[in-house]
């Protein structure tokens, strides 16, 4: 899908087909993360340095399962 560069107020945009918003399952005031790969850039809906945190939360909390019930115990 090509995409024309615009000038929107002071600064330059794209506009976003329908279409496209409809598959990334966005809306008007959502987030569109873009991140450099290899073969270029990658735009998604998922913030990925997000997803690293929570990737290394949930292994915390695997490791540290006992510590964490014995905090959320209430008396």
């Amino acid at each position: 899908m090509e995409l024309k560069i615009t000038r929107i107020g002071n600064s330059l945009g794209v506009i976003l087909p329908r279409e496209l918003l409809i598959k990334l399952g966005l809306d008007k005031g959502d987030s569109l993360y873009v991140t450099e790969t290899t073969d270029g850039f990658s735009a998604s809906p998922y913030d990925p340095t997000y997803a690293a945190q929570m990737d290394a939360a949930r292994t915390l909390m695997k490791s540290r399962r006992n510590a964490l019930r014995e905090l959320g115990k209430t008396e």
